[in-house]
């Protein structure tokens, strides 16, 4: 199902895009409505090995979508230098498929929205556990499982 890397001499060791997933800031995430129709938004997310979680207001295009067809691509790019002598770019960059589900058991979803606050407000852990609690019933975690990702890397 899916090809070999083009440019194979770019590919990033598995570690490598672990790594890229870990600290990248946003990411876009590809879903396919019920006509066939691409629908990419721009999200945060935070990587666990194996997963990827997102959170959401509770309505949304991306939701109908995951309804119809679960299967969804998710990309980051980051640590991007023009090159303009060069008619080039370096980058790092990452492309993950796999299968999205909503999250409905409490303590998974805490879990999930735990590792965001750990991800984008580490320093306010605390008060971050308070605003999940406050929140978890009114937020939606999504889950992805992956099934296959990438990298490449241009340095």
């Amino acid at each position: 199902m899916f090809s070999e890397m083009r440019r194979n001499d770019r590919a990033m060791q598995e570690t490598d895009t672990q790594q890229l997933l870990e600290t990248a800031q946003v990411g876009t995430l590809a879903t396919v409505s019920e006509d066939h129709t691409p629908y990419a938004v721009p999200m945060s997310f935070a990587y666990v090995p194996g997963v990827i979680y997102f959170h959401c207001a509770p309505e949304g295009k991306k939701l109908n979508n995951l309804r119809h067809n679960a299967s969804v691509c998710f990309t980051v790019a980051d640590a991007v230098e023009l090159l303009p002598a060069a008619f080039s770019t370096k980058y790092k960059s990452a492309i993950v498929f796999g299968r999205m589900t909503v999250i409905d058991d409490p303590e998974e979803k805490r879990q999930g929205l735990i590792a965001l606050i750990k991800k984008y407000s580490p320093d306010y852990y605390e008060s971050g556990l308070q605003y999940i609690d406050r929140a978890l019933a009114k937020t939606t975690v999504l889950k992805l499982e992956i099934s296959h990702m990438s990298g490449k890397a241009r340095q």
